[in-house]
């Protein structure tokens, strides 16, 4: 391990990269020491707000300056081959934003690209590592339930996401990009990965170009199958942003993640229920909290693996499973016919 701090750069200086600074600051061993972003203004802002002095306009220029050990790759999904590449070629290792890539051929290229300079690679993927996801995936490696046989991941919202990212609302594709990625690789982590995956979307609001709803049958290797459903269309009594609920049933037992992260266990020798929400970090606030504590969570995954020259859980390899699902579910639900996933991956 080494005796310095972990020097950090950072491109992209939007919506969501505060919360990947304020983490690195809480990640003990890193120091971020450089950002990168287009917008003079963002740059501006966010170099000020976190005193960081190394400024760039242009990711070449930063690598071309270089000093630091790795690479946060913060922007949207079109600049991240072409950033992913440049890092590679620079032999920084990366941590990229997800969506990982626009198509599955990209990500796919962006892999081989790491692999073949030996520079490590890791998807930001980061709703499996909320504590309450973590806490179900506990629960079924306790063995307590018996065999998984049927599972749900679900995220029904009408949360408004547009006025944060409004980008979003122009996209031909939305919720499964988006959001769904994320629900897919929750099941993934949870389940094992999909052989076969039926689809189906909808078109709710008339202000946006993409699907804003998303209905998922996912068979697994291991036997089981779930449903993966999203929504940015569904009012309820009580908003629940950003909360994902979850079922498991299997052979001896049951699993449930509720809302208001109350997780309830039943096996044969009784029920327990248990809070398992996040904690509140300093700089986070509700409803936030939870995704904000993932991204900590994640990003110190990152650099424990970093030092000791491991493999993250969330490597670019691994997150092909996940593209590889998110293209499938399109590919479903545009034909009407459920996809097998050998012939996709």
């Amino acid at each position: 391990m080494t005796a310095r701090p972990l020097r950090c750069a950072v491109i992209g200086c939007g919506f969501f990269a505060t919360n990947q600074l304020h983490a690195w600051r809480d990640v003990d061993g890193v120091e971020i020491v450089a950002i990168c972003d287009r917008d003079p203004a963002r740059l501006a802002a966010m170099g000020d707000r976190f005193g960081i002095a190394r400024r760039y306009h242009a990711a070449d220029h930063l690598f071309r300056d270089g000093a630091f050990d790795f690479v946060d790759i913060a922007t949207t999904v079109v600049s991240h081959r072409a950033l992913v590449e440049l890092a590679a070629r620079h032999g920084v290792p990366v941590i990229c934003q997800k969506p990982f890539a626009s198509t599955l051929a990209d990500a796919r290229a962006m892999v081989e690209t790491c692999q073949a300079a030996g520079v490590p690679l890791m998807v930001h993927e980061n709703f499996r590592w909320q504590s309450a996801i973590r806490a179900v995936r506990h629960a079924i490696d306790a063995a307590g339930i018996g065999r998984v046989f049927w599972g749900r991941v679900s995220f029904r919202s009408a949360f408004d996401v547009f006025s944060g990212q409004p980008y979003l609302a122009q996209g031909e594709r939305f919720i499964i990009e988006d959001l769904g990625i994320h629900s897919l690789d929750v099941a993934r982590y949870l389940f094992g990965d999909v052989s076969r995956l039926t689809a189906r979307t909808q078109r709710i609001n008339p202000a946006i170009k993409g699907e804003d709803v998303a209905t998922m049958l996912l068979d697994h290797d291991g036997g089981a199958v779930s449903v993966v459903d999203c929504s940015y269309a569904t009012r309820l009594a009580r908003e629940p942003f950003p909360e994902t609920v979850v079922e498991v049933d299997g052979s001896q037992g049951t699993i449930r993640l509720a809302l208001d992260y109350r997780l309830t266990v039943t096996t044969p020798d009784g029920t327990t229920e248990t809070d398992v929400a996040p904690p509140l970090l300093p700089w986070a606030e509700r409803p936030w909290h939870n995704i904000q504590e993932s991204v900590l969570a994640i990003q110190r995954h990152w650099a424990d693996t970093l030092r000791v020259g491991a493999e993250p859980e969330t490597s670019g390899r691994d997150n092909l499973k996940t593209l590889a699902l998110v293209e499938a579910a399109y590919t479903s639900a545009k034909n009407g016919r459920s996809v097998d996933l050998a012939a996709v991956g």
